[in-house]
């Protein structure tokens, strides 16, 4: 039999627990969506509902390295973790997998003279980027390549306040006593 570290254990659990605690995103009514875009940036409507694509380099989060989660800007579906999170030198966030792999969809994009695959949320229908296949080995080598403009980040340390309350059990991923070192 397989020995399992503490630490494999402890992360193990994490996982599961999250997995059967995080809350169930529903799709948004017509309405709903719509009073949601009323308040957002052009940017961020232009990417989201009309497969945009904001500049590299000049975006939100291509650079940011706090700790934390990305949520969908329409829907607040959780969709990446920092810890996930790598600099692929494209000039967008870059994510090797998605935080709960149930809040998207990939759809083939035959768009912009290739084949892709577009990567969008599941409830709101948002449009997030793309995934390829050449992200790092070590890690699956996936490359989800994200538009800022389609999503709001959370830092972990906020994830515990009243008005993010919907994701105060993926703080647990951010526990240093639970989380070996990753830089």
């Amino acid at each position: 039999m397989k020995k399992i570290s503490s630490i494999s254990l402890t992360l193990l659990l994490v996982s599961f627990n999250l997995s059967v605690m995080a809350k169930e995103y529903k799709p948004l009514s017509q309405d709903e969506k719509n009073k949601i875009l009323k308040v957002l940036s052009k940017e961020q409507v232009e990417v989201t509902q009309h497969e945009g694509t904001e500049r590299p380099f000049k975006n939100a989060f291509h650079d940011n390295k706090q700790d934390g989660i990305y949520v969908d800007v329409v829907s607040g579906e959780p969709l990446f973790s920092s810890l996930d999170k790598y600099d692929s030198g494209t000039g967008w966030p870059s994510f090797t997998k998605p935080i709960d792999k149930k809040n998207i969809v990939e759809k083939v994009d035959k768009g912009l003279f290739s084949t892709r695959t577009e990567v969008r949320s599941k409830n709101a229908d948002s449009h997030l980027g793309h995934v390829f296949n050449d992200g790092p080995k070590d890690k699956g080598g996936l490359r989800y390549c994200m538009n800022s403009a389609s999503m709001k980040f959370i830092p972990a340390a906020d994830l515990t306040k009243q008005e993010y309350k919907d994701y105060a059990e993926y703080e647990k991923l951010f526990k240093k006593d639970l989380v070996p070192y990753k830089k």
